[in-house]
């Protein structure tokens, strides 16, 4: 695909779904059938969350807010009208799901109609609190896993994975009118908006994708050890995501922060490769 392709409306949403949709099933693959179709139930939702704040017509903060009033009905008792959210209810019965992760999902697209810019990296991590977090609380919480320490960890990994997502589609963003980069970090870098959608990336746009990868890691990492907390199929899936967080980081670093230019994305192998090394180094600590 080529870049002015790629910077079709909408089309950011679109390939961030693209990457969820090679990288799930690496994760989920091996899963029993009730766990994976539990969590394909939570992925929809999440989903029709985000294109109802990137793609809807109309007035999307009235379309969110709506979903919102009929998602509560999956922990009222009542029945609620949009088919994502039915089929819902009996996995957070089963599950014992927590509605605030849900609507905090809502929240943040909410202030994506709102919000364009950070000022600085810590206000864009107050965001990804609401948009990326709650989908590792609600994963954990299918695998009975609700220890404060293991969702604190998961936190950091899934915000790593919101950033790492941020990093590979900074034209496609600034296309539909989003800067993700922060405003302090694109003025010490000296680079201008405009350079995000230009082609090739300019060497302070690359340096600056660099710094940001190089921050992003080191917060992945921090919650890796995740990994080795969790046992059973717990343990696969959070290693999966890992593994895909790593791999993305591979391929902007072997673009050399290029991902202007063309799309960046991770290999599988390096996604394997990434699994079956956590795997067995968190397997290697839990006999030990």
């Amino acid at each position: 695909m080529t870049r002015s392709a790629a910077s079709a409306p909408g089309t950011g949403r679109a390939l961030r779904r693209q990457r969820h949709a090679e990288n799930f099933p690496v994760a989920m693959r091996l899963l029993p059938r009730r766990l994976r179709l539990d969590l394909i139930a939570i992925y929809e939702v999440a989903r029709t969350i985000d294109d109802l704040g990137d793609e809807a017509p109309g007035d999307r903060e009235a379309r969110l807010t709506a979903f919102a009033d009929d998602l509560g009905r999956v922990w009222e008792g009542s029945a609620p009208k949009h088919p994502v959210l039915r089929a819902l209810v009996p996995v957070a019965r089963r599950r014992g799901l927590d509605p605030v992760p849900f609507h905090q999902l809502v929240q943040a697209n909410l202030r994506d109609q709102r919000v364009t810019r950070y000022s600085t990296h810590a206000d864009l991590l107050g965001y990804c609190a609401l948009s990326a977090d709650p989908i590792g609380r609600l994963v954990l919480a299918v695998f009975g896993v609700r220890a404060p320490g293991a969702v604190a960890l998961s936190d950091r990994v899934c915000t790593a994975l919101q950033l790492i997502e941020h990093w590979q589609d900074v034209a496609e963003d600034y296309g539909a009118g989003r800067v993700y980069l922060p405003q302090a970090d694109l003025a010490a870098f000296g680079v201008a908006e405009p350079e995000l959608g230009r082609s090739p990336a300019s060497p302070a746009l690359r340096g600056l994708i660099l710094f940001e990868v190089r921050r992003t890691s080191a917060l992945l990492e921090s919650g890796a050890p995740l990994v080795g907390r969790l046992r059973g199929w717990a343990r696969i899936a959070v290693a999966g995501y890992v593994a895909g967080g790593r791999a993305a980081i591979d391929a902007v670093r072997r673009a050399d922060g290029d991902v202007v230019s063309r799309l960046v994305r991770g290999r599988r192998r390096d996604l394997l490769r990434h699994l079956v090394v956590l795997l067995c180094r968190s397997g290697e600590r839990g006999a030990g």
